[in-house]
C-alpha cells in the first residue's frame, strides 16, 4: 500500500485536530444552552455544576478567567465552566438586535414621491438658511425641515444649545455661548427649546427596548426642588449603564417611600420588557419592600437581591455613586429644580444614555452598548428628527 503526499498532509491534519480537542468545550456549549450560566457582575458568573449538584464561581481576573472548580484550581485547564461563560457571552450578542437610529435624509418628493430629485437653491430666513429641492418628475419645489418647522433658529443652534446645557452649563452661559455664534437668543427661549424637544424625544424612545444585562442597580439621592429636599430614585443597568428607569420622592424614610420605589421597580419592567436575575441596592428597607411586590415570586427565574452592599469586593455599588456624582454636579449649575416633573431630568436621562460617551464603555454610549446606534456627528438632530417623523405617521 503506497501513502501519497497529500494523503500523509490529510491524516496529520486529523491528527492535530484530535490533540486539539477539549471535550471541556463541548461541555461547556451545553451548559450554557440549558442556561446554567448566571450573571452576578460584569466579572463574576455563577455556573451550574453539569451534574447538577451545585454551582462554581467564575472570576474575570488581570490574567483571565478563573473557576473555582477542582480542575481549573488543581489541573489549571480551562475548564467546561469558563468554556460556559464565553459561550453564554457570545449567545447574548447574537440575541442583542441593533437598532440603528440614522439622520433623516430627504429622498423623495413630498408631492409625487418621485426619487428624482436635485437641490435647487437655498431659501433664507432670518435666522437660518433651510435646503430647497426640485422634483425632475411633478416640477415641484419644496423644502423640509424635519423635526424644526416653524422654528425661527437653526436646528444646529438649537441642538447646540442643548448640548451645552447638559453638558454642564447654565441656560444663561448656553445663550451666551450661542451668542458668540451669532445666535441671539434668551435663556427661557434655549429652555423652552429644551422643554419641547425633550418631551418628543421622550415619546420615541420609549418605544425603543434596550438590551439590558441581568443585573440592575438602584440608589437614591438628595436633590432640591422649588426648594424643597426631595429625593431621586434611579435604576442602572450594571452591564451598560443605562438609565433604565427614574422616579422623584419625598422623604426616603416615610410611608410612601415603597410605593415609590415600587414604581421605580415597575417602570424599569417595561422599559426592559423583563425583570433581572439580580437587584443590587443599599439597605433602605423601602426597596426590600418593594423588591417583594414587584420582582420576588415562586416561579423561575427568581430575581437575587443583593441589599448589604460593601465598598470591596463584588457587591460594591460604585457605578452607581459614579452616576449619582455625575447628576449632583449637573444638579449644582441647576441650584434648584422647578417642578418635580420638569423635563430637564428627562433631558439628562437621554443625554447620558444615547449622547454623552463614557470611559468605562470603551468610548461607547450605554444605548450603543444595549445595541442602539445613534448614527451622525450630531446625535442630538438624528434624535429629533427621527422622533418627529414617526409621529406624524
Amino acid at each position: 500500500m503506497t501513502l501519497t503526499v497529500s494523503g500523509i498532509e490529510s491524516n496529520s491534519e486529523r491528527l492535530l485536530m484530535v490533540a486539539d480537542y477539549d471535550p471541556r468545550k463541548d461541555k461547556g456549549k451545553a451548559i450554557a444552552q440549558v442556561g446554567g450560566v448566571k450573571r452576578i457582575d460584569s466579572d463574576l458568573y455563577k455556573v451550574t455544576s453539569q451534574s447538577g449538584n451545585g454551582t462554581y464561581d467564575v472570576r474575570l481576573t488581570r490574567s483571565g478567567w478563573s473557576c473555582s472548580c477542582p480542575d481549573h484550581f488543581y489541573r489549571e485547564a480551562k475548564c467546561k465552566h469558563v468554556w460556559a461563560v464565553e459561550f453564554s457571552q457570545t449567545l447574548r450578542e447574537k440575541v442583542r438586535e441593533n437598532l440603528v437610529i440614522q439622520p433623516v435624509e430627504i429622498t423623495s418628493c413630498i408631492f409625487c414621491q418621485s426619487i428624482k430629485l436635485k437641490k435647487f437653491g437655498i431659501r433664507h430666513n432670518k435666522q437660518s438658511d433651510i435646503q430647497r429641492f426640485l422634483c425632475a418628475d411633478c416640477g415641484r419645489t419644496f423644502s423640509v425641515n424635519v423635526g424644526f418647522e416653524k422654528m425661527k433658529h437653526d436646528p444646529h443652534a438649537i441642538t447646540a444649545a442643548m448640548q451645552l446645557y447638559f453638558s454642564g452649563e447654565s441656560l444663561r452661559n448656553s445663550a451666551r455661548s450661542l451668542k458668540l455664534l451669532g445666535v441671539q437668543v434668551t435663556h427661557q427661549t434655549v429652555y423652552n427649546w429644551i422643554r419641547k424637544y425633550v418631551q418628543l424625544m421622550e415619546k420615541y424612545l420609549s418605544q425603543v427596548k434596550p438590551q439590558v444585562s441581568d443585573t440592575w442597580r438602584a440608589d437614591e439621592m438628595w436633590l432640591k426642588i422649588k426648594g424643597n429636599p426631595k429625593y431621586l430614585y434611579a435604576l442602572m443597568d450594571d452591564e451598560t449603564r443605562y438609565w433604565i428607569a427614574k422616579e422623584v420622592a419625598g422623604d426616603k424614610l416615610s410611608r410612601e417611600a415603597p410605593e415609590y420605589a415600587s414604581r421605580l421597580f415597575r417602570q424599569g419592567k417595561e422599559v426592559a420588557g423583563r425583570k433581572p436575575l439580580t437587584l443590587i441596592t443599599d439597605g433602605l428597607h423601602a426597596y426590600h419592600l418593594a423588591y417583594k411586590r414587584e420582582f420576588y415570586a415562586h416561579q423561575k427565574p427568581v430575581t437575587k437581591h443583593v441589599e448589604h452592599i460593601t465598598w470591596r469586593g463584588d457587591k460594591g455599588n460604585q457605578k452607581m455613586e459614579a452616576f449619582n456624582g455625575t447628576v449632583r454636579s449637573r444638579e449644582k449649575v441647576m441650584r434648584s429644580l422647578k417642578r418635580e416633573d420638569t423635563p430637564i431630568l428627562t433631558g439628562y436621562q437621554i443625554f447620558h444614555n444615547y449622547i454623552r460617551p463614557h470611559e468605562g464603555l470603551d468610548g461607547k454610549t450605554p444605548a450603543e452598548a444595549c445595541g442602539i446606534e445613534v448614527q451622525g456627528e450630531n446625535k442630538w438632530l438624528a434624535l429629533i428628527q427621527n422622533a418627529s417623523r414617526r409621529k406624524k405617521t
